[in-house]
């Protein structure tokens, strides 16, 4: 019997920049069938990514969790009682009690980051944190070295609308590999290649998907971004490129720059980059004699030590270009500072306290194991509420992860879809619903919309939104009467959308999103950059720039700032780089069919992914007598992973390349990729150097 299809729609609340538009089949079943791109949506445009088109997989997954359990065994031995969502939060409410009275409120540490991005549903957890004076969260793992380096540039995380690389005769994808992480970026190339005859430049550490692409790609050693881009300018200075003109009205330290530069040309970058002195001359000529040169500036060549440095350098690029003055030149990153959200009343501002201690999410693995430093003077964390992210696979340092979630005396309660590993250590699981089964609010981080995402379907028996978990504990812990509490899902979206200039949440569901575009003079910086003096900064103060984030939420200056360069440069001093005992550098990079670990468990991904694969240099593997296909092993001193090896000319010589977070339980060892991985901060703000590791390499 055919069944009727309604098309209902929504937005992707994952973490992509791309945000996309949504239009999802509904069936009389009550289940979902084919996702789609909404064609209407000009930056959509009717194309988002395979892992989402095939949700139907993950949101009907016979796995996902429905019933809160309790533990009744060891950690980790998955032995659980099932309860009702009422015995579970009495333990959890209790627990919590306990721990406050014995340690400080302090204790309890809410922990959560992206599994979505929805304002309300994901933001709401601030808002039971900080009327509980619980630890707050200073988030690291994502944007903190790629939006400090933008913010030292431009002085606001905003740039152009994706849309203008129709306008562009030069696209450069820059640390990014677009089709696999944002695949509308994608689109709008090919488009202008196809429309006008744009050219693609590429720039990345492997031969990705996006790469083969390319007109022009440029592979580079991990870390080396920032030597490409003093190179770069340095040729721009010298054969007259520089557009003087605007630097003199619109930029600060031109002078110093074009000084420094002299003795860091290409000859000086290529033994660093790993790239000719002729591709390099080539690409500066290129962009130096096309104006309307678009820089997609994206993150995975900010997650490095010296990842602000590297952001920095980059961006300086279309400074000294001039392109921002036309059409279709000048740099994104993100648009984050363009759409006014207001999440006030959702993250319960008024009841925050700023001596509260910030936990830095990325340390997970210091702080559970009860570092001083990591503790940032307060008392252990004994008890956790983790939303939204699963770092017994995802954060660094994953030894001293999975040692911290083994402790006794932590109590870790987990809202989750799956039975994650975070999950599996776990003293109670709450079940959670996913995005169609509940209404919020979302912003595009890579584009200008600001999308609704009403609930389409219902979910099976059990699952929760995350903002029933915020209000029902706050009620069975006594404080629904602080302001913030006692509002529905919908009362709440009704005042986030009125507080941010967007009518009411049916007035923006019927619209289906809005466009937030800032004119040219604006997206261009032409009335001047977001800086008190309304200049682009080569020269950025380190000590004073900030993340362009949350300056409030902050641990302040972290790692090695006085290594920093106060110009452009290659930062050098600041990266991991390989030793005699660990002669290659290790990128983590994302897997087309993953994000982070969601979609690990949906069987069309899982297939397409095949197994843990480290992608290395035939030159390396011929060195080490390692065929495509053997189990190799990767070590340091934090721990050793086990992985089959792929041989390809796609890794540069001394790089070894792992695409995809993958279950521990994957590795022959049950030792995840992000064993490897270190968590000492990023100067001059903290993050997570997930692409800049050295690592020991054998056969086994």
């Amino acid at each position: 019997m055919n069944q009727t299809v309604r098309i209902g729609h929504t937005a992707c609340p994952h973490d992509c920049p791309s945000t996309c538009a949504l239009e999802v089949e509904l069936l009389d079943s009550g289940r979902i069938g084919r996702v789609r791109g909404a064609k209407e949506n000009s930056y959509t445009d009717g194309v988002i990514c395979a892992k989402v088109a095939r949700y139907a997989e993950r949101v009907h997954h016979p796995d996902r969790l429905t019933t809160p359990l309790i533990r009744t065994g060891p950690k980790g031995g998955g032995q659980w009682r099932q309860v009702g969502w009422d015995e579970a939060l009495d333990l959890v409410a209790d627990r919590f009690r306990q721990a406050a009275e014995t340690h400080g409120t302090e204790t309890v540490w809410p922990y959560y980051y992206a599994g979505t991005m929805g304002l309300v549903q994901r933001d709401g957890i601030h808002r039971l944190r900080h009327a509980m004076r619980w630890s707050y969260q200073f988030d690291t793992i994502c944007i903190n070295p790629a939006w400090t380096g933008y913010h030292a540039g431009c002085g606001a995380i905003r740039g152009l609308d994706p849309r203008e690389m129709h306008q562009s005769d030069v696209i450069v994808i820059w640390g990014t590999n677009a089709v696999a992480t944002q695949i509308n970026v994608m689109r709008h190339a090919t488009l202008a290649r196809k429309e006008r005859g744009a050219k693609i430049v590429v720039i990345d550490v492997y031969e990705t998907e996006t790469m083969r692409q390319a007109d022009t790609a440029l592979m580079l050693k991990p870390g080396s971004d920032a030597a490409l881009a003093c190179a770069v300018m340095h040729v721009l200075f010298r054969d007259d490129l520089a557009d003087r003109d605007y630097m003199a009205r619109y930029t600060r330290g031109a002078d110093a720059l074009e000084a420094h530069l002299e003795t860091r040309g290409p000859e000086w970058a290529a033994p660093i980059t790993g790239l000719s002195v002729e591709q390099i001359e080539a690409f500066a000529h290129l962009v130096g004699r096309t104006k309307n040169s678009f820089f997609r500036l994206g993150y995975g060549f900010t997650r490095g030590r010296g990842g602000a440095v590297s952001m920095h350098a980059a961006l300086s690029i279309p400074a000294v270009t001039g392109a921002w003055q036309v059409k279709g030149g000048g740099a994104l990153h993100g648009n984050g500072d363009i759409f006014g959200i207001d999440s006030s009343l959702v993250k319960g501002k008024t009841l925050a306290d700023p001596s509260i201690r910030h936990l830095d999410q990325s340390r997970i693995g210091a702080i559970l194991t009860n570092d001083p430093d990591a503790l940032n003077g307060g008392p252990p964390v004994t008890a956790m509420l983790i939303q939204n992210t699963n770092p017994m696979n995802v954060a660094p340092e994953q030894t001293l992860v999975r040692n911290g979630f083994m402790r006794d005396d932590l109590f870790t309660v987990v809202h989750e879809q799956f039975m994650t590993e975070t999950a599996e250590l776990a003293d109670v699981v709450l079940p959670a619903t996913m995005f169609l089964e509940h209404d919020d609010i979302y912003r595009g981080g890579g584009h200008t919309h600001i999308l609704p995402g009403p609930k389409l379907i219902d979910p099976p028996e059990g699952p929760k939104p995350n903002h029933f978990v915020f209000e029902e504990l706050a009620r069975w812990l006594d404080v629904a009467e602080m302001e913030g509490f006692g509002l529905t899902e919908r009362e709440m979206l009704d005042d986030l959308a009125e507080r941010s200039d967007l009518g009411t949440y049916d007035e923006l569901v019927e619209k289906r999103w809005v466009d937030k575009a800032l004119p040219f003079k604006e997206a261009h910086y032409m009335n001047g950059f977001a800086h008190p003096d309304g200049l682009f900064h080569f020269d950025p103060d380190w000590t004073g720039v900030q993340n362009g984030q949350r300056p409030a939420d902050s641990l302040g200056l972290q790692g090695p700032v006085a290594a920093m360069p106060s110009l452009p440069d290659h930062p050098g001093d600041l990266l991991e780089e390989a030793d005699a005992a660990h002669p290659f550098r290790l990128v983590t990079a994302p897997a087309r069919n993953y994000l982070n670990s969601s979609f690990a468990e949906t069987p069309t991904s899982r297939k397409k992914e095949n197994r843990p694969t480290a992608m290395l240099n035939s030159v390396d593997a011929a060195r080490l007598g390692i065929a495509d296909g053997d189990r190799i092993a990767l070590s340091n001193l934090r721990g050793e992973v086990v992985l089959h090896a792929t041989v390809a000319q796609s890794a540069v010589v001394g790089t070894v390349v792992a695409e995809g977070i993958w279950p521990n339980r994957a590795h022959e060892n049950g030792r995840g990729i992000n064993t490897l991985i270190g968590a000492d901060p990023i100067a001059p703000h903290g993050g997570a150097a997930f692409h800049d590791c050295r690592v020991a390499m054998r056969k086994l």
